[in-house]
């Protein structure tokens, strides 16, 4: 595991509890040694600070991406007004813990997205359709309308959840258990956050959503759309 925080107390804290909980644990403070390290070695899990001096962790994040879709980034963040956090999960964030954080907290997301790697389904041969979407799970890949789309693993988690059962409406409760997410109040903002990139990168109009419905009170569901 690799913690890249900049607050070398703050990294220090980390390292005991993940140390306590039996994880091996290298600790970095800076983005461009961040980067290096989780080329070099891939972890299980980067816990990744965005205010880092050098290379701050969005831009980490971003490129590790481009190298790596599997994975596990869990974002330490001290922004967190909408477009911040919408920004982190759109270049390819698990999850994200605000700043101040409760170990505790922190630790639990640790716990629950190495879960999620852990009892992953595996992958499946059929192609599902809905409307002008197709998601492939055994490729993961995205296509709408015939144009590849890039989907960070949170979003494809959700839209393969919402396809393989089109029409059916799916709490917010229930699309975390397919990304595996912790603590009731963050994670249902996160599971939003997740459905308004993917607006973006399939509706003709992100604010008049056709495909991915919001059904109030309720949740969300995933439709063929206007035919």
């Amino acid at each position: 595991m690799l913690v890249a925080e900049d607050d070398v107390r703050q990294a220090e804290i980390l390292r005991q509890y993940l140390r306590a909980a039996g994880h091996e644990v290298a600790v970095v403070h800076d983005g461009r040694t961040a980067l290096t390290w989780a080329r070099q070695a891939p972890p299980d899990l980067l816990i990744l600070d965005v205010m880092m001096p050098g290379l701050d962790g969005l831009e980490v994040c971003r490129t590790l991406r481009r190298d790596n879709d599997d994975l596990l980034v869990l974002m330490l963040t001290a922004r967190s007004t909408e477009e911040d956090l919408l920004l982190g999960l759109h270049l390819g964030a698990d999850d994200y813990v605000a700043k101040p954080y409760s170990p505790r907290e922190l630790m639990a997301r640790v716990q629950t997205l190495l879960r999620r790697r852990r009892t992953a389904p595996p992958a499946e041969d059929q192609v599902l359709a809905v409307g002008p979407l197709t998601v492939d799970p055994g490729r993961r890949r995205v296509e709408c309308a015939g144009v590849p789309l890039e989907c960070t693993p949170g979003e494809f988690a959700i839209l393969a959840t919402l396809a393989g059962r089109p029409d059916r409406v799916f709490t917010r409760a229930q699309l975390l258990a397919g990304t595996r997410g912790v603590d009731r109040h963050s994670t249902e903002r996160t599971i939003d956050m997740h459905v308004m990139n993917l607006r973006r990168k399939i509706e003709t109009d992100p604010r008049r959503p056709a495909l991915l419905v919001t059904v109030y009170g309720v949740g969300y569901k995933l439709t063929a759309g206007a035919q």
